[in-house]
């Protein structure tokens, strides 16, 4: 009986300092976990895996297009449709529950989520404000591209030639990037390349001799 009770002391003496070394955002964790058995590991949102074993908030920063601002706001935007703290673990959601997370992640602004933290304000082509995420933002990001580059705006240019867009120096950064300016006659004669016609002979060069006439 003293062994046994001298054990059970010893392993929650263990479970405090393993608790005492934790923050307070990792035991409202714990706590809202443990309210389920039922944990799924992996929770597809918006075509993607997520770890099931993260916070709500945490495990949304996964989906491309979506930060740690974002996915806290999404978090808090679901808390207030559906009553589920940010830190309860995703894989503790439902169907239900996931599926209406992924709506608010399709729709922020339905949600009250503010027009600042989106990250398509006033398109283009539509004039609206939108959230991108996942295969919609490259489609986008591609065709935002390929439109300044046809009308040859300066930063199409830029991307086109590969060469830094928002000001960066050039003078000592991102060298062997963009076109060739110049060939080197050195260069061009190591490739095997002929001399461009009127080229004079490198200095110290011996002339040609010139073949005799039979």
């Amino acid at each position: 009986m003293i062994m046994a009770e001298q054990k059970d002391k010893q392993h929650h003496e263990k479970s405090d300092r393993r608790d005492a070394g934790k923050s307070s955002f990792e035991k409202s964790f714990d706590a809202q976990s443990g309210q389920r058995d039922d944990i799924r590991l992996i929770v597809r949102i918006s075509g993607i895996d997520l770890d099931g074993r993260k916070p709500i908030e945490r495990s949304l920063t996964r989906i491309k297009g979506i930060g740690i601002r974002m996915a806290k706001n999404i978090a808090i935007a679901f808390e207030k449709s559906s009553g589920i703290s940010p830190m309860r673990g995703t894989g503790t959601l439902s169907e239900e529950e996931s599926k209406k997370l992924e709506e608010v992640v399709q729709n922020p602004i339905k949600y009250g989520i503010p027009v600042w933290s989106l990250n398509r304000r006033n398109d283009y082509y539509t004039g609206e404000n939108t959230h991108l995420v996942m295969s919609d933002l490259d489609l986008r990001l591609r065709s935002d591209l390929q439109r300044m580059t046809e009308t040859k705006s300066y930063k199409g240019l830029r991307h086109a030639w590969g060469l830094p867009v928002r000001g960066q120096r050039t003078k000592s950064t991102h060298r062997g990037k963009g076109g060739i300016v110049g060939v080197l006659k050195k260069d061009q004669a190591k490739q095997g390349g002929a001399a461009p016609a009127g080229a004079k002979p490198a200095a110290g060069a011996a002339p040609k001799k010139e073949e005799k006439k039979k």
